[in-house]
């Protein structure tokens, strides 16, 4: 089993460096016993870094991903630094902290996206997807024409009030009591998921989450709105997507 450190508080999102012992090798990957790497899931991709041995050599983690209770970091590196590597041994992971960074911006971003659409629309998010530096997010439904200008105006409100962002543990009969028609979101929790992590924008959004977010909405950066595009099922597909220059890189 893989301790997901990522998870635990706010800050632990920002750590770009740690240590933490192997304790299995499957094929093509290693399990660690501890890690700040995000496997991929809930729209979000995997982290990418490296992972290097106390005599400097390094292999590279090119994906990462659960697999069961673990989480299975998978390397690529000369056969004779794989073969250094061992149950026991500990090593220094460190994050590709420019692509990390801006999944989490993106990710923040989307859950603004989902939330306004709501509060405008009460039309619910089916499902997120987020990449390089866009999001998509498919809704039940198709939206009125022109709304993405309402949209980009209302996330441009909120990142210049640079609004806090926390992290809330909520226990699931708790939850449970409250109504889901109010929430954004159509994605059922897991019924084992308990306490419900909870990703809080302040004034905006609350909405159950286990990936990784900044820690204010002023970290998002400038974003543009596109127009919804219809899809088969008779929902609708909106994009958010980040300005490439971002802000300034965040510290840990």
């Amino acid at each position: 089993m893989t301790e997901l450190a990522y998870l635990a508080d706010m800050p632990s999102a920002y750590i770009r460096t740690f240590r933490a012992r192997i304790v299995s090798l499957p094929p093509g990957g290693v399990v660690l016993g501890r890690t700040f790497f995000y496997p991929a899931g809930g729209g979000q991709p995997g982290d990418r870094g490296t992972l290097r041995l106390d005599d400097g050599a390094e292999v590279a983690v090119v994906d990462v991903v659960r697999s069961g209770p673990s989480v299975l970091h998978r390397v690529r590196a000369p056969p004779a630094v794989v073969h250094r590597l061992g149950a026991g041994v500990e090593v220094e992971g460190t994050l590709d902290w420019e692509r990390r960074y801006r999944h989490m911006r993106l990710h923040t971003a989307q859950h603004l996206l989902s939330a306004r659409v709501f509060v405008r629309t009460r039309l619910r998010t089916r499902k997120a997807v987020l990449g390089g530096l866009r999001a998509t997010i498919d809704l039940e439904g198709a939206p009125p024409p022109g709304l993405e200008r309402e949209l980009a105006n209302d996330l441009a409100s909120v990142v210049d009030e640079d609004r806090p962002v926390t992290i809330l543990q909520v226990p699931r009969r708790e939850w449970d009591r409250e109504p889901t028609a109010e929430r954004s979101g159509l994605v059922p929790l897991p019924p084992q998921v308990d306490p419900v992590r909870v990703i809080a924008i302040d004034r905006s959004d609350v909405c159950p989450c286990g990936g990784t977010h900044v820690r204010s909405t002023g970290e998002i950066g400038r974003v543009t709105v596109e127009p919804a595009v219809p899809l088969p099922d008779r929902g609708s597909r909106l994009t958010v997507t980040l300005d490439g220059s971002g802000p300034p890189t965040a510290s840990a």
